[in-house]
């Protein structure tokens, strides 16, 4: 990892230390199609809005060209994503609302998967390049009438989807080690902090979540949301697709940091990498604006 930013090193060394034994529940994701309107330039074949149900695919391509999902190789059957065209928009909805809380990871309360990708620097070695994003706006609301935006979310953007966290860059087999997409990745890592890293770093950095747009219902000013729209410009550049909307699940006890039920040296793990000034940092559990022994405390008096 050498030469790589210290904020990306310290994501690494959490992530690193993450369990990646199982995925403790299914996670919650949207699941009705409340309406949809294709809009100009979206593929004949996908628009089908069910597509973005469920939660987001990882392996793609069966019967044609057939491979896990990475950040190299996204989704991109018909079955697995929605086109949303030029003026055309996508509302769904979960069964119940999601909560803007606080104890969420990072403070993350959704994570919206499209099909973004990364370009390779060194084919086929899986060294990250500039990530492709195709936009798409993304609007909350809690009772499907009155939307609030979220500001700077791109739909089709943010970080590219890993479905496994044991495999090669462009593997055609599925892994063993499924990501979690109900984990975010934290915020501090972007599209663009990840352009450069080799494949075993990008590993790292993603641990055992799956990428994704993530969202904290506080930027939008709303509490509670159960309904997602992806809206597009009739004069945008592109036309992005949809795979998944997914809830970020709520975090078991303050000190269980990566959320799996359990507190223990993966946890310890998280928040000695953010050790010292943090605002507003997860690791931060007395919200004193540092990671600090008082935090390890806290921690240390939880352990299970």
């Amino acid at each position: 990892m050498d030469g790589m930013p210290p904020r990306i090193i310290a994501a690494c060394i959490s992530a690193a230390l993450i369990s990646v034994a199982a995925i403790a529940d299914v996670p919650r994701c949207a699941s009705t199609v409340v309406r949809y309107t294709a809009g100009s330039g979206a593929g004949g074949s996908y628009q089908n809005p069910a597509s973005a149900l469920g939660p987001p695919t990882r392996f793609t391509g069966v019967g044609i060209e057939p491979g896990a999902v990475t950040p190299f190789r996204p989704a991109f059957m018909p079955s697995e994503i929605v086109s949303i065209g030029r003026g055309g928009e996508l509302v769904i909805a979960f069964d119940e609302p999601v909560t803007n809380d606080p104890s969420h990871p990072f403070g993350i309360d959704l994570i919206v998967y499209g099909n973004s990708m990364c370009g390779d620097l060194a084919y086929p070695g899986g060294v990250a390049g500039w990530v492709f994003q195709e936009g798409g706006a993304i609007d909350v609301s809690s009772d499907g009438v009155t939307w609030f935006a979220v500001p700077g979310a791109i739909a089709d953007g943010g970080l590219p989807t890993l479905g496994w966290s044991d495999v090669s860059p462009y593997s055609t087999a599925q892994g063993a080690v499924p990501t979690d997409p109900a984990l975010p990745i934290d915020p501090h890592i972007t599209a663009e902090s990840i352009v450069g890293l080799s494949w075993p770093e990008l590993l790292a950095v993603y641990g055992n979540a799956a990428g994704g747009t993530r969202i904290d219902l506080a930027d939008a000013g709303i509490t509670s949301a159960r309904f997602i729209r992806i809206r597009v410009a009739a004069d945008a550049a592109s036309v992005p697709e949809v795979d998944a909307v997914v809830a970020v699940r709520a975090v078991r006890a303050i000190a269980d940091l990566n959320n799996d039920g359990r507190i223990d040296g993966s946890d310890l793990g998280i928040l000695l990498g953010a050790w010292g000034s943090c605002a507003e940092c997860w690791a931060d559990m007395d919200h004193d604006g540092h990671v600090n022994g008082s935090d390890l405390g806290i921690l240390l008096g939880s352990w299970s």
